[in-house]
Order: C-alpha cells, then sequence, then structure tokens
C-alpha cells in the first residue's frame, strides 16, 4: 500500500497536478488497488468489485467529512486573515523603524534591521513569504541605496523571513498541533526562544559579511527617537503578547486567539494606524479565504492519507525500519532532520507537515522523544526549505520585490541557510532550548 501511494503520488505530481489534489487522489486510486488485484485475480466478481470499491470511496468521504470538522481547524483562516491585516495596516514599517532606531548604527546595521524586524513581524503574521514580503518591500530598496549588493540585501530578507514561521504564532505549528494533537498553545511558547536563536544565527553572518564589504551603518538614533519609535510600534508588539498572555492566562483559547488577533488587527489597522479601511477587509478578507481553501484541502487529505497508513501500519513499519538503524536517540533525530531538510526542498512546508507529522509521531512516541520538543525541530527545519530551490518561495518573493535573479540570491542565501541548519543541530542537542519556556509554566 504504502508503494502504491507513493507512485500515485508522483505519477500525479509529474502530471503538475496540484499537491493537495494529488494527494487526495493518490489515497482513491491506492485504496482500490485491492479490490481491483482481487477482481483480476479471479477472486471477485465484477458485482463484488462495484460493491467493494463503493465501499471503500464511501469510507473514504465520510473520513473526509469528519477530518473538516474540528474546531482546532478553524484557527487556520482566522491566523491567516489576521497576518494579511497586519501587513496591510502599517505594521513593517513601525518595526522596521523600531529596529532601525536601536541597530542602524552597528556596521551592516540595516541587515541587522531587516532580520529583527522579520522577528518582529513573524509574531504577528506567522507566515514566512508574508514577513519576506512585508518587510522586503520596506528594506530592499533601503539596503540598495545605502549600497548593499541588491542580491544580498535579497537574501537577508528571504533568510529572515522564515522566522516568520519559527515564533508564534506560526501557522506550521498549527498543523502540526492538529496532524498529532499536541498543545498549540504550549508549541506557540516553545517556538519563542528557537524563532531568536534563528534571528541571532543570521545576524552573525549577516555582521560579518558587512564588515568584511563595507556595507554602510546609520546615524546612532537618539535617545528620543528611540522612544519615539518605540510608541509607533507599541500596538503591533502587543499582539504576540496578548495571543501567547490570553491563552496561558485562560482567557481564551488558542483557536479563540486567532480570532481575537483579527478584531485587534482590525482596531489597530483603521482606528490606531489609520491605513487600513473598511473596503480593504473585504478584498483581505477573499484573499485569505483563498489561502485558507487551499491549506485545508490539504489537511483533509492529509488527514485521510493518515488514516490509510495507519491502517496498513506503515508508520509503525516505518518506524520499525529506522529503528534496526539504530535505536540512538539523537541518531535517529538527526536522519529524521535531514529527512526535513531534503523534503522541505521539493514541498512547501505545509504539505511537509501533514504529510510527515503523522508518520514521525509514532517514531517520537516509540523512541519516548518529547513529541513538543520534535515538532518545533520539524517547524525549524521545514522553514528553511523557503530559503532552497526550486520550491523556495521566501527566494522567489525577495526576487521579485527586489528584481534580482535567482541564481544570484541562492549564492548569496548559502551562508545564511548554512547557519540555520547548524542552529537547527545544535537545538536538537539541547532540547531544554526549546522545552524551557512550557515546563515554566506547566
Amino acid at each position: 500500500m504504502g508503494l502504491y501511494l507513493a507512485l500515485f503520488f508522483i505519477a500525479f505530481l509529474l502530471m503538475g497536478v496540484p499537491i493537495a489534489v494529488a494527494l487526495g487522489l493518490s489515497c482513491i486510486f491506492a485504496s482500490l488497488t485491492t479490490p481491483l488485484a482481487a477482481f483480476f485475480s479471479g477472486t471477485i466478481s465484477a458485482m463484488d468489485l462495484f460493491w467493494d470499491s463503493s465501499d471503500i470511496i464511501s469510507e473514504l468521504m465520510q473520513k473526509t467529512f469528519n477530518s473538516s470538522n474540528g474546531s482546532a481547524l478553524m484557527a487556520i483562516p482566522f491566523f491567516i486573515l489576521a497576518g494579511n491585516i497586519m501587513a496591510s495596516g502599517g505594521v513593517s514599517k513601525r518595526l522596521v523603524g523600531l529596529a532601525e532606531a536601536f541597530l542602524g548604527h552597528i556596521t551592516g546595521g540595516l541587515a541587522l534591521v531587516a532580520t529583527v524586524a522579520s522577528t518582529f513581524f513573524g509574531a504577528v503574521s506567522g507566515s514566512a513569504p508574508a514577513t519576506t514580503a512585508a518587510i522586503g518591500g520596506v528594506m530592499i530598496k533601503q539596503m540598495e541605496e545605502s549600497g548593499y549588493d541588491p542580491a544580498f540585501a535579497g537574501a537577508v530578507v528571504a533568510a529572515s523571513g522564515t522566522i516568520g514561521l519559527i515564533i508564534p504564532p506560526s501557522l506550521t505549528m498549527v498543523l502540526y498541533g492538529v496532524s498529532t494533537g499536541v498543545s498549540i498553545g504550549d508549541l506557540f511558547l516553545a517556538g519563542i526562544i528557537p524563532g531568536i536563536i534563528i534571528c541571532l544565527a543570521l545576524i552573525v553572518p549577516e555582521y560579518l559579511i558587512s564588515k568584511k564589504r563595507g556595507y554602510k551603518s546609520v546615524r546612532r538614533g537618539t535617545a528620543a527617537e528611540r522612544w519615539k519609535a518605540f510608541k509607533n510600534a507599541f500596538f503591533a508588539l502587543m499582539m504576540p503578547i496578548i495571543i501567547l498572555g490570553g491563552i496561558y492566562c485562560g482567557i481564551f483559547t488558542p483557536t479563540e486567539s486567532a480570532a481575537v488577533a483579527v478584531i485587534y488587527g482590525i482596531i489597530i489597522g483603521i482606528f490606531v494606524h489609520k491605513e487600513l479601511h473598511w473596503k480593504d477587509i473585504f478584498k483581505l478578507v477573499l484573499k485569505s479565504a483563498r489561502s485558507t481553501a487551499v491549506i485545508m484541502y490539504l489537511m483533509i487529505t492529509a488527514d485521510i492519507l493518515s488514516y490509510i497508513l495507519v491502517s496498513h501500519q506503515i508508520p509503525q513499519n516505518l518506524a520499525a525500519s529506522i529503528l534496526t538503524v539504530s535505536s540512538n536517540q539523537i541518531i535517529v533525530q538527526m536522519i529524521m532532520i535531514v529527512i526535513l531538510l531534503v523534503v522541505g526542498t521539493f514541498l512547501n512546508n505545509s504539505a511537509a507537515m501533514v504529510l510527515l507529522a503523522p508518520i514521525f509521531y509514532p517514531i517520537l512516541i516509540g523512541l519516548n522523544i518529547d513529541p513538543l520538543f520534535f515538532g518545533i525541530i520539524m517547524v525549524v527545519a521545514l522553514a528553511i526549505g523557503h530559503n532552497t530551490p526550486p520550491v523556495g518561495l521566501c527566494l522567489f518573493v525577495a526576487c521579485d520585490i527586489g528584481g534580482v535573479k535567482l541564481e544570484r540570491i541562492v549564492k548569496e542565501v548559502a551562508p545564511l541557510v548554512l547557519v540555520m541548519i547548524v542552529a537547527v543541530f545544535v537545538m536538537n542537542l539541547f532540547p531544554q532550548l526549546i522545552l524551557f519556556l512550557p515546563n515554566l509554566l506547566r
């Protein structure tokens, strides 16, 4: 069954079928191979083939309905809408202004500003491409005018955009939580330190490269300018605090926090920053609905895949196969990280997460690895795929904004991707970096 699923999935992808549709069709065709094999071997009649096939399709349809009926899935459209609202409500330039006031005077300061601003914006958007687009739209031109290589500017913004998936609230964390049953609130809390680690890891090569190339800094911000920048960005900075604080104070659930984020974003954009208008809301809802439809369909078909895999004990068999290589936790985790890095190169993070989380989960349980800890490792490893061709969404966004060829940005982003990979392996060796905050509040 596993072989049939893989072959059908690859075949549909090669035919250009969208991932979510290819996944659903693969489940149907693979499930029908058993009655078809029985029919061609003469074991069952044509009528039995019809009824058996009808029962299988009916079962999959029922599973499809049940999969789309989970309350946790409601967080997905709301977080997507909240991110779009904050991106359109003047948040990005205020966060850039805050970062520039404190860091702009350092060598390569604008590169550091882009990374720190992306960290701030990631805490309100939950999306890597959205973070790259929002911060890139402000920073790339400014960096070019200050003498930075356009390809380097694009690489910095693309690499920094991945933090939008790592630091909470993160859509990928929601997908992992829905797929495995791990607390979304705990995932959000666990993602804070890794997000900061990736930010700091990117700053090191950015500083060294900028110093080597002699990139200029801007003047040091005065105390008054820094205070003004902080006041301008205050309401944007409050959003992640409200979300996480509300969840852990028991005021609302993670799903409800997504709705709160939408309302907060509308209030800030229309009444505080005054850069969002009521007429824009409909367009943002429509844009979010399109993104939600793709992700929700992917979630549903992935849940059907998980059901088929579990029914045929494929995850358990795969876990047993990996354990034949080694039963050492660290070695198995390293193997899974390599798989995630490779898969993330070819699939977007949402598809990769809903495909791999149900497969890896039994391995984690079997080896007594905390699924909360490794869930964050999965999020970080897959986020790196946004900066590696052929499916590097952040790279493509940065290329479009900066008007730079892909091959030039790929060369510049390579050292930044390398430090992120090193950071993933380091975090894997020190689980407490991830589990410290969740354990502190349990």
